[in-house]
Formats: C-alpha cells, structure tokens, sequence
C-alpha cells in the first residue's frame, strides 16, 4: 500500500518524527604539560619512521593540540573500541546460553531421548560493530495515526468556552455502502417464476438470507412477528395488483441458494485480494474515519451509514422483520466550523441534505431510520476526548454520592413505614433502585416497542411470592424483560442478612411489596402511585444530578472495590500467581455484574468451545492416568518394553502441508466460480485435516518414540498434573462467566480507576483484565495510584 499522505486532509498532523541523534559528551582531556625540550631525532638512513609517520599523521589530524592531548584522544578512542567488541561478545555469549538452556528445557517437556548431533565446524566470528545513530523504526499510516492520537492528553488540555463542546471541527463525512447489484435469480411464487425491479430483488433477498434456524425465525413465536411485518412491507413494494398475495406461497430457495455459492465463492479470496481489499478498506477509513477538534486529530466512532436490511430487534420486538430502507446523503445533516469547508459527498450526483455549524452538540452527522423514527448519530469513538469527559464526569458524580449515601438511605427507610401510601410507595422504589439495582423504567407502547420494565413499570404478573413453598421464607421471585429485552429472573430473600444487617429494612419492604399487590389484577401496576418523572425529580432534589443510572455506577464501583478487598486480605494472597489473582478480580467482576442483571445468551460456538475444553481436560487426566502406570513398572521392576510408543507424526504433517499448499494454488489458479467453489472445498479439507492432526498430536503427548528414563516419567507427571490444574481453572472460569456479560460491568459502570489501582498494587498487566479498546477508553484513568480509593473526594475533582 503506497504510504502517501496526500489523499488525507488530516495528514499533516502525522507527519514521520525520526528520533533526533544522542550526542554523547566526551570526558575532557588532562590540562596540557608544559613542553619538553624536544628530542632531537636519530638520523635515519632510508625511510621515515612509523613513529614519525604517526606523529605527522596525526598532527594533521588534531592540528592545534599537543602531543599528550593526541595520545589521550587516541587512547580513549580505542577504549572506546574496545568496550564495543566486548559488550558484542557479551551479548553473543549471552544469546548463546539462552537457546542452550531453552532447547535443555524442550528435552525435558518432551522427554525424549535425542540422538547428539555431531559438533559443526566453528566459523570464525565476525563482530559487526555498528556506527552512527539508529535507524527509526517504520510504521505504516494507521500506526502514525494512533500515535497522533496517544500524544493528545485531553485532561491537561485547555477546556472549550462554556455551553461549548469545541471551537473547530472538520471531518470527511459518512461512508455510504455500494449500491444494489441485481443477481438476476428469480423467486417462485405457487411454483412460478417471478419478475422483481431491483428493488423488490433486493428485498426478497433479506428474507432469502435469514436462517431459518436463527433466533427469529426458528422461534415460533418471533417467526410469526418476523414474516407477518416483513411481507407487509414486501407487498408495499410490489404494488397493487401484483400476483404475490399469501407468504406461504413464496419460494425463495433459488435466492437462498444463490447466496450459499456466493459466500463458497468470496471464501476463495487469494492473498493478493485480501491485500487489495485491506488497502480498499483502509482508504475508506483514512479518508472518513478520523476528524480534527481543536487542532488535534480524534477517531470516529460509526462512519459507515447502515447498508439495508430486515430489522432484527431484541427480544419479541414488535417491529422486527420490517424493511430498513438506504439512507441518501439527502437525509443526513453534517455538522462542523464554519471555517472549514465541508465534507464531499462520496454518493456521485448527492449532496448533503443540511449543512450545520453547531459547536454546542457533539454529533459530526444526524439522520433519521425509517422503522421507529428515531435519530442516529455519527460521533467521535469511545476513545475520544469528548466520550472520555462524559465517562470521568459519570464516575466522579457516582463518587460523590459516597458522601450522600446515608443521607438518602435514612431519608427512605424513615418512609418505608409511612401512613401515606403514595410516600410509602416512592420509598420502597428508592429501596429497591438502591438495593436491587434496577432501572426506573416507563410506560411503553408495546405496538412500537418491545415491553421492557423497569421500578415504576413493574405489574404483578412479574411478582411470586413465596415461589419455593417455605412459609417461614419472606422470598419474591422477579421475573420480566429488562433492558434490551434481558430476562430479570431472581429469587430476593428480603429475609436475608444482606437486606436487614445495619438495619437494612428488608422485612419492611416484603410487607409492601405484599400490600400492594393485595386485591389487583396481574396487569396492574405494582406502584401505580408512581411515575418516572415523580421518581426522577426525587432523586435531583437529594442530590443534584442523582438518577437510577448513578445509584448503579456506584453500587457496582463499591461493590468491586469492596470484593477485591476481601480477596487481597486473605493469607495466601502474595504467593498467587498472576492467573489466579485475574480469577479472583473475575470473580468480583461477576459479583457486579450478577448485581446489574448483565446476562447474555449462550451461544453454540461457546457451548462447543467448552465441550472442547472439557475434552480435552478429559484426555489429560487419562494420559496421567497411563504415566502412573508406566512409573509404576519402574518402581516394580516390571518389563519395560510393555510402555506404549509415540507413533511418527511426519506422514501427517507432510499430507497436512500438501494439502494446504494444493488449496493455495487451487484459490490462485480459479476463474470461474465451479473453480473458486472447489478451491473453498479443498481449503476446508485441509483445515479439517490439520485439526485432525494437531488432535492426534496432543492425544500421544504423553509418549515418548523411544523408551523413557524413570525420570522423564516422573517429571512428565508432574507436567501434567499442573496442565490440569490451570486447564481446571480456565474451564470453571469459562462455565461460570457463560451467562454473565463481564464486559458491559467494566465499559459502563464499574470505576476503571479501581481495576488500574488493583493491577498497580498486585503487580497485574493491565492487558490481563482490559482489553486494547478499554485501554484506549480509559486512558485517563491508567495515571492512578496503587493505593487509590473510590470515595467522596474523589467526586470533587471535576
């Protein structure tokens, strides 16, 4: 890919920085001596003296200095020489010694005997002394571009004018994708073939894309929803009078087909496509990806405009299934300074369909989709300057309410008990958005939206009492739609220590939940008292700013530092290793996201990635099982040649190898789409194949081709049983997060300062717990203390 930065408006910020040469200072010579008479020379007859020689040499050489300030410029350059040589043989010895113990190392993990091989000939060594100042290393645009990034340290820059989010701003626009290419494959329609216009292709081919056993249309229930809103819009297309009236009656095989082979197709992609396509794509990122705020560069978030499609939803959306339709640069505003000239529009023959310069919202571009009405944004990414105000100023707000907590527990466990039923009601929501972790939750319209609930929306059909017949239990069972369609399903024993130690009040809030429930329907609300307008301005007034959303951030921020500082009190702590000190922050992690109700679903390629784990804990314990048989024959005096051998894995390795160079050619050799089809094929064989081969590799790990020492036994268990150990440890990690989004907890509410202070004082990589995108989202937050605290001071600091 050619480098050049001119297609890039913002390039100039980026320019290559070669490090600058380290001049060394040289120690100062002695001060000169006095000169000595000189010495006449002898007479010579014939040539002139090396002395001599070296004298005039170097005379020329230092013209203006005297003979001692010579010797000793002389002296230290060949110190100097010299000291290079042995830090180089230093160096070598040392390499040399490193890859001796590493390959004793892989003598004894495979424990095999290995023939010596004959001493080679020692080549004179050649010790290449290097001259003059390091070359800088190369980096391509994109790294150029994450640098300008990194040096921008948004916290100590100066902040814009008030009510202001910057003062300028230039970018390249929105991305639009490639329009519709029509196949030419026709649906049946009662065994008929069908004429579509593009456009109508286009959307028969959505449907024909969907997998029939996907979680839309292989739930009965959310099939049904799917197909009746998508045909609705499919016939809205047609037109009136067209023949295509009854779904049932649609075929779209042919279509679905179609698109099967094209994937099989694009699957053939040779190494120089890929690249060509990589290029492609990093000039569309170059050109729209990133925008200059302030006179710094910043990376766009979501530059590509949403290609069309079917609405998929969350849940049982009421809407899913219907047509998104292609947005035209028409639609979309674009914003920034009026200085700067504005984005050209990539779509030939468009143009923006508004032109704004308000330096007062964040937002770059502003459309509207078609399905709920509802405005998308194209921002700045979660790493920029403008998300990571909004992120300190989130947490330190959650901080501060450290210093109002007991206030406003006080202020609602007094109305718990509290004649007025409405006042009674808003203390018992209080109560459980503080303890329970909930949202506060709305009226919704279930024709536009999926029924979600939150505090004020809970309705009796979502309670059970006493679920596990335990009439001395004060237990209710939860049961609704949370968020983005996430199933709220917990038993809360309001009977418990954790909802009555330091006067929690639990038993008192079970006899509300009881009394409001008592006498109304299953479709009635719980606090029909209450709204979230009510229960909003209630929390601004305890605290400014207050809202559910704080209330979460901090329980899950507490909750985290407080687990992990019953983790780091226990005895044994400093003699964990580093994964087991990781286990234990996942733990805590878990704790808060339990806390939140952060679920997820399990998909298949987890299910089959734990299977395999499994699978292979299975085979390490019966092949320990087999060393303990092969030791005991040692130790009994047993015959020997009954141990079991590795069988040679050459003849594998070598079909493995033909097989993978055969599918290359094959891919690099295809025209037409039988070829690229067949090449996929034979790609997928040979993958399979080298699964199978890494399989029977580990299968007789335990082996040695030839007979082993009783020590290499002995050793070879001990190797195994630490395999299993930490093979143990992954696979209960694993199983235990399967159902519980970790991820959410730490991108949204759970202090970063807290993780960072934690890995700081335990000596933990950061990269352990946060991924590169948290790590670039939370930049601000990398500068901590080890011994920082989450605390009330800490929300002053804004």
């Amino acid at each position: 890919m050619d480098d050049s930065d001119d297609d890039i408006p913002i390039a100039s910020l980026t320019a290559k920085i070669a490090p600058a040469p380290i001049i060394k200072s040289e120690p100062k010579p002695p001060p000169a001596a006095a000169p000595a008479a000189a010495a006449k020379p002898k007479p010579v007859d014939g040539a002139i003296p090396k002395k001599v020689k070296k004298e005039v040499s170097n005379a020329e050489k230092y013209p203006g200095l005297t003979a001692d300030e010579v010797a000793y410029k002389e002296k230290l350059k060949e110190i100097k020489r010299f000291a290079k040589i042995e830090k180089q043989q230093k160096k070598e010895k040392k390499k040399a010694k490193k890859e001796k113990e590493a390959k004793k190392r892989q003598r004894e993990d495979s424990g095999g005997d290995f023939e010596r091989k004959p001493k080679k000939e020692k080549k004179p060594r050649v010790i290449k002394v290097e001259t003059g100042p390091k070359k800088a290393k190369a980096t391509d645009k994109t790294q150029r571009l994450a640098q300008a990034m990194k040096a921008f340290l948004w916290w100590n820059a100066p902040t814009p004018p008030e009510g202001q989010q910057w003062s300028t701003m230039e970018h390249g626009g929105v991305a639009f994708p490639e329009e519709y290419v029509p196949h030419g494959v026709k649906m049946l329609y009662d065994g008929k073939e069908i004429d579509l216009t593009p456009e109508q292709e286009e959307a028969a081919t959505f449907m024909a894309g969907m997998d029939k056993n996907g979680m839309h249309l292989g739930n009965p229930k959310t099939a049904k929803i799917f197909i009746n809103n998508f045909f609705t819009d499919f016939k809205a297309l047609l037109g009136r009078g067209h023949p295509v009236k009854d779904f049932a009656k649609c075929d779209f095989k042919r279509i679905s087909d179609h698109l099967e082979e094209q994937k099989m197709v694009k699957k053939a992609i040779t190494d120089g496509e890929k690249k060509m396509n990589k290029k492609i794509k990093d000039q569309i990122n170059f050109k729209h990806g990133y925008a200059i705020v302030d006179g710094h560069i910043e990376k766009v978030g979501n530059f590509n405009m949403e290609p069309p499609g079917t609405f998929r939803g969350r849940g049982e959306h009421p809407k899913m299934g219907k047509i998104k339709q292609r947005v035209l640069p028409e639609q979309v505003f674009m914003n920034f300074s009026v200085e700067n000239a504005p984005p050209i529009c990539p779509v030939p023959g468009h143009a923006w369909g508004e032109i704004r310069h308000d330096p007062c919202v964040q937002w770059l571009g502003n459309w509207k989709e078609n399905i709920n009405g509802q405005d998308k944004y194209m921002q700045l990414a979660a790493m920029s300057s403008f998300k990571g105000k909004s992120d300190r100023s989130k947490y330190n707000k959650a901080a501060r309410l450290c210093g109002n907590i007991e206030k406003i527990r006080k202020d609602y466990k007094k109305n718990l008990t509290a004649k007025d039923k409405a006042l009674r009601q808003l203390a018992t929501a209080m109560w459980v958005i503080d303890r329970l972790a909930l949202r506060v939750g709305g009226e919704k319209d279930t024709d536009e939206e999926a029924d979600t609930v939150g505090c004020c929306s809970l309705r009796v059909e979502h309670t059970t009492f006493n679920p596990n017949n335990d009439d001395d239990a004060l237990e209710v069972e939860l049961e609704f739609l949370g968020k983005d369609s996430m199933l709220f399903k917990q038993t809360i024993d309001f009977g418990s220590e954790l909802y009555t130690t330091n006067n929690g009040m639990g038993e008192q809030v079970y006899k509300n939940f009881k009394s409001f429930c008592t006498g109304k329907k299953k479709s009635d609300d719980i606090f029909e008292t209450l709204t979230p307008s009510v229960l909003n301005d209630h929390l601004k007034n305890l605290m400014p700013g207050l809202s559910a959303k704080v209330f979460r951030t901090y329980n899950a921020s507490v909750t985290l530092q407080d687990e992990l500082a019953k983790k780091e009190k226990v005895e044994n702590w400093d003699s964990l290793t580093v994964t087991q000190k990781v286990t234990n922050y996942n733990d805590a992690n878990r704790i808060v996201a339990i806390l939140c109700n952060h679920q997820r679903t399990v998909s298949k390629a987890q299910e089959t990635a734990l299977e395999s784990i499994q699978a292979k804990l299975d085979t390490l314990i019966e092949q320990k099982k087999v060393l303990k048989k092969i030791l005991k024959l040692f130790n009994k005096g047993g015959d020997l040649s009954l141990i079991p051998k590795k069988k040679s894995e050459t003849e594998m390795k070598e079909a493995v190898t033909k097989a993978l160079e055969n599918a290359k050619k094959m891919k690099e050799e295809a025209k037409s789409n039988e070829e690229k089809i067949a090449a996929t094929k034979a790609d997928a064989e040979a993958k399979k194949l080298r699964k199978e081969a890494g399989d029977s590799k580990f299968s007789q790990a335990h082996l040695w081709e030839n007979q082993p020492s009783e020590s290499q036994v002995a050793n070879k268990i001990q190797q195994w049983t630490q395999k299993i150990e930490r093979m143990s440890m992954d696979l209960k990690n694993k199983d235990d997060n399967k159902e519980v989004s970790l991820g959410t907890s730490k991108i949204n509410y759970m202090d970063p300062r807290a993780t960072v202070a934690f890995c700081k004082r335990n000596e933990v990589p950061i990269d352990r717990v946060f991924s590169r995108t948290l790590r670039d989202k939370f930049n601000w937050a990398m500068s901590v203390a080890p011994e920082w605290q989450f605390c009330y001071e800490i929300g002053l600091e804004d």
